[in-house]
């Protein structure tokens, strides 16, 4: 396929291969590579923006895979078309990534009406590929009306998610009085529904004291919006209970939020969000580029980490000799 358009066409008709290919071209970081997936992205455009974009969070062992697994199978028998974006950590050490959410969520990746794409982070701000907002706009364009972005982990840069979803979920674990402390407080003030996973058996006591305990603690803190009340639910991948509720939640606060115009106005900033990202982060990306960055470098990291010059006076430095090479 030569061209952009004929990219988007065959993107656009469900080839499954051309969107993961897509994709793969967008998370690229070639030039030419680039060039091609700006132009992708163009064409695809005028097809996207119409899909419920929510983003799952939660603690390692929470119970994400299996929870998305739920959720996503039960939406595509009630005839909707899902695309899971799973961002995997990338390695610190080998710059490897795991890649093992296909393998999680078995069931959903066998559906024809699912497609799941493992994407490693790249060390990105909260866990999310820099390419994760592109990859969401090509399931956009492939028809998908419900696209899910799982993140890494939780922590304040989690709020990198916020800007690429209409709705943010976030996981939790039963657990018992002092328990709740571990979950910063950061994470929960934007998430617009909690669900405490894992209600079932002999957890499903604690579940319930969980859920009223996060609840009472909702309630003292500054809504997400003005015409949204963050709700706490309780429920069980395993067993598939409490599935329908959290799809209600879903749609409720899509409605909400169209109703109020909330909808409009956030997609709108993320827009302006995503525009200052790219522009931060390919500046960077020029900046380690430049041949006299790279010459000047090693000199100025050693001083800086050797006490002998401030991280401030540092980074000047390097800003003017890339500005005198521009």
């Amino acid at each position: 396929m030569s061209s952009a358009q004929d990219r988007a066409s065959a993107i656009r008709n469900g080839d499954r291969r051309a969107l993961a290919r897509g994709i793969t071209l967008v998370e690229s970081t070639r030039p030419d590579h680039r060039d091609e997936a700006l132009a992708l992205l163009e064409a695809v455009m005028p097809h996207t923006g119409k899909a419920i974009r929510v983003g799952i969070s939660g603690a390692p062992g929470v119970g994400k895979s299996t929870f998305i697994e739920a959720l996503g199978t039960q939406l595509i028998d009630a005839g909707h078309q899902i695309a899971v974006l799973a961002v995997d950590p990338t390695s610190a050490r080998a710059g490897g990534s795991i890649l093992g959410d296909k393998t999680r969520m078995e069931a959903l990746g066998r559906s024809a009406n699912a497609f799941i794409r493992p994407s490693p982070s790249g060390g990105g701000l909260g866990g999310v590929a820099r390419r994760s907002r592109e990859a969401l706009l090509l399931c956009e364009g492939a028809g998908f009306d419900v696209v899910i972005v799982e993140t890494v982990g939780v922590g304040q840069a989690e709020i990198a998610v916020r800007d690429m979803v209409d709705m943010f979920v976030l996981l939790v674990a039963p657990a018992a009085g002092d328990d709740l402390q571990g979950i910063k407080r950061g994470i929960v003030e934007i998430a617009d529904l909690l669900v405490v996973n894992k209600a079932d058996g002999e957890l499903a006591e604690i579940a319930m004291r969980t859920r009223a305990d996060y609840q009472n603690a909702l309630d003292l803190l500054r809504s997400t919006s003005p015409h949204w009340r963050a709700q706490v639910l309780a429920a069980s991948a395993l067993e598939r209970s409490g599935i329908d509720e959290v799809w209600q939640a879903v749609q409720d606060h899509r409605a909400t939020m169209e109703t109020a115009g909330d909808l409009a106005k956030l997609r709108s900033q993320q827009a302006l969000a995503w525009m200052w990202s790219e522009v931060t982060e390919t500046l960077a990306a020029r900046l380690r580029a430049s041949p006299a960055i790279a010459a000047r470098l090693p000199e100025i990291e050693r001083a800086v980490a050797e006490g002998r010059e401030s991280p401030t006076a540092a980074a000047t430095e390097l800003l003017s000799l890339f500005l005198a090479e521009t």
